[in-house]
């Protein structure tokens, strides 16, 4: 497993991606902003970042794989392709927080509610290559969030994208969700 990397994102005036919505699906909305910036490697704590001051950043970091089987996470790299690709010109971040239901259940439960059930990894790998995404995990940093994912995907893959996150949110583990924001976002202006 690579080394865990913190990620901070940031919304403001400034950043390499464009804001293009900002939706409470559940609960608590995230104030508007123009710009978000992503730098991997910086906390808001350090007040070196070029994006400070910011309307709000939050931060995570990457971990190891909590609910995934080892056929799942051979057949995850085997299909992920990587961020940063330059025809992905859409992102997405969501932040999530789960219930402290959620939390109260031995890790089996969750797992079972996760992946047997509600199918959430095969969900994911309907969409890759198309859709690269990187999970990054931040509940224990004491924050609004648990989770914060972010996907990159191109253009001719928003519907691939949009029936993906449909399909997960109709799911028995979207139960448990009792915070969750989309954003929207298009690399560079809003003229691409």
């Amino acid at each position: 497993m690579p080394a865990p990397l913190r990620v901070l994102f940031a919304a403001g005036a400034t950043g390499e991606w464009c804001i293009t919505r900002v939706s409470a699906v559940i609960g608590d909305p995230l104030p508007g902003a123009a710009r978000l910036a992503v730098r991997p490697g910086e906390r808001v704590a350090e007040g070196q970042s070029e994006i400070a001051p910011c309307v709000w950043s939050l931060e995570g970091t990457t971990s190891n794989l909590r609910y995934t089987t080892r056929a799942e996470e051979t057949a995850l790299k085997a299909r992920q392709e990587g961020l940063g690709r330059p025809a992905a010109r859409r992102a997405a971040l969501i932040p999530i927080r789960k219930t402290p239901a959620w939390w109260d259940l031995p890790q089996d439960e969750r797992r079972a509610i996760f992946e047997e059930r509600s199918r959430h990894i095969a969900i994911g790998l309907d969409a890759l290559p198309a859709v690269a995404r990187r999970l990054h995990h931040c509940r224990e940093f004491g924050g609004p969030f648990d989770f914060l994912t972010w996907f990159e995907y191109a253009p001719e893959h928003d519907t691939l994208f949009e029936d993906m996150v449909g399909q997960l949110r109709r799911t028995e583990e979207w139960a448990y969700v009792e915070r969750e924001v989309d954003i929207r976002l298009i690399a560079g202006s809003r003229a691409d």
